[in-house]
C-alpha cells in the first residue's frame, strides 16, 4: 500500500476512487474498463503534473517518505557480493552507518552508507540514520582500507544529522566527524557520493566530501533540518517551509551552487513508487562517474577534490 504524502491529498482520492472501481467490476457483470483506463491514465498524468513541481519543503517530505528505498534496499538491488565489516575497533559497532566490500556492475568498491530502517523495530536498532562516533570512526577504517587496497569508495547518504545524545559528544562526535570529513579529502582512490534522502548537517558532509557528489531528484541537501531552522530563526517549526525554501535544499539549487555535481533523476512519484528503477538508475550514474575517474594517480584525484570545494558557490 502505498504511504501518501499531505500534499498528495488529491491523488489519493483518486486512487481510492481507481480502487473502488476494480472492486465493484470484480463482482459485476458491467464492463467498465475504459473508465478504469480513463482515470489511471488521469492518476499518473496527476502525479507527474505534481512532482513537476514540488515546492523545498515538499521535496524534503519526499526525501523522508517511509517507503524511500535506503542503504539495505540500494544493496539488494544494486550491488553484488555485499560483505559488511562492522566496528570501530576503539569502541563498538553503528547500525546507523553500515559499510562494507560489494561490486557495482563488475566493479569492486568499498560501500559505506546510512541506514535509517523501514519499520519501528528496524529504525530503532539503526538510529534513524542517525550516526554516532564509532559509526564515523567504522566509516574512516574502511575509506582506509580502501586507500590501502586501490578500491574507490561510494557513499549513499541519507541521514537527518549526526546522532546529538550526550553520549555521543562523551565519545567526541565533533571529532570523530571532522576526522571522517577529512578522511574523505585524504583518499588517493576515486570517490563518489550520492545523496539518496536527507543530507543533514556534518553527519552527511562526512560521507560525502567526495571530488563527485550525485543527487537524487527529490533528495535534500542542508546544513541543518528546515524545522531547526525555523526554530532558530523564527523560535517556530511552524516556519519550516519558508526556511526549506530560503535555504536552497533542493537538488536543483544545489546543482546552480556548484554543491553537487549531478542530478540523478527518479521515478515518476518520487524513487519510493519505484525502488528497484530508482537503483537501476543510481547505478547507472555510478557507473559512470567511476569510469570517467579511471585509473588517476592519487595526487590528481586530491587536487581535483581540493579545487571542487574551493569553487562551491564561486558564479
Amino acid at each position: 500500500m502505498i504511504s501518501y504524502l499531505e500534499f498528495e491529498k488529491p491523488v489519493a482520492e483518486l486512487d481510492a476512487r481507481i480502487a473502488d472501481l476494480r472492486e465493484a467490476a470484480d463482482n459485476d457483470d458491467v464492463d467498465i474498463s475504459k473508465e478504469l483506463e480513463r482515470l489511471e491514465q488521469k492518476s499518473a498524468d496527476l502525479i507527474a503534473s505534481t512532482y513537476n513541481s514540488l515546492t523545498p519543503w515538499q521535496k524534503t517530505q519526499v526525501a523522508r517518505h517511509p517507503a524511500r528505498p535506503h542503504f539495505r534496499d540500494f544493496v539488494d538491488y544494486l550491488f553484488d557480493d555485499f560483505m559488511p565489516l562492522g566496528g570501530d575497533r576503539k569502541y563498538g559497532d553503528d547500525d546507523a552507518i553500515l559499510g562494507g566490500f560489494a561490486k557495482l556492475d563488475g566493479r569492486r568498491v568499498m560501500l559505506i552508507g546510512h541506514e535509517k530502517g523501514n519499520d519501528t523495530e528496524s529504525r530503532i536498532r539503526h538510529n534513524f540514520g542517525m550516526g554516532k562516533p564509532e559509526g564515523y570512526r567504522k566509516a574512516i577504517r574502511l575509506m582506509e582500507l580502501a586507500d590501502q587496497f586501490g578500491l574507490p569508495v561510494v557513499t549513499l547518504v541519507d541521514t537527518s544529522g549526526a546522532f546529538p545524545g550526550i553520549e555521543a559528544e562523551e565519545r567526541g562526535q565533533a571529532e570523530a566527524i571532522a576526522r571522517s570529513t577529512e578522511a574523505c579529502l585524504a583518499l588517493g582512490v576515486p570517490m563518489v557520493a550520492t545523496i539518496v534522502g536527507e543530507g543533514g548537517s556534518g553527519g552527511a558532509v562526512a560521507l560525502a566530501s567526495a571530488e563527485r557528489v550525485l543527487m537524487l531528484e527529490h533528495a535534500v541537501y542542508s546544513v541543518i533540518s528546515p524545522e531547526g531552522c525555523a526554530s532558530i530563526l523564527w523560535r517556530t517549526a511552524e516556519k519550516a517551509p519558508d526556511a526549506a525554501e530560503a535555504m536552497k535544499v533542493t537538488a536543483q539549487h544545489l546543482k546552480k551552487l556548484g554543491v553537487i555535481d549531478r542530478i540523478v533523476k527518479e521515478p515518476v512519484g518520487g524513487a519510493h513508487r519505484d525502488p528497484q528503477e530508482a537503483a537501476k538508475t543510481l547505478g547507472k550514474a555510478i557507473g559512470e562517474e567511476l569510469d570517467s575517474l579511471g585509473n588517476l594517480p592519487a595526487e590528481d584525484i586530491r587536487r581535483m577534490r581540493e579545487e571542487r570545494f574551493l569553487q562551491i558557490g564561486v558564479m
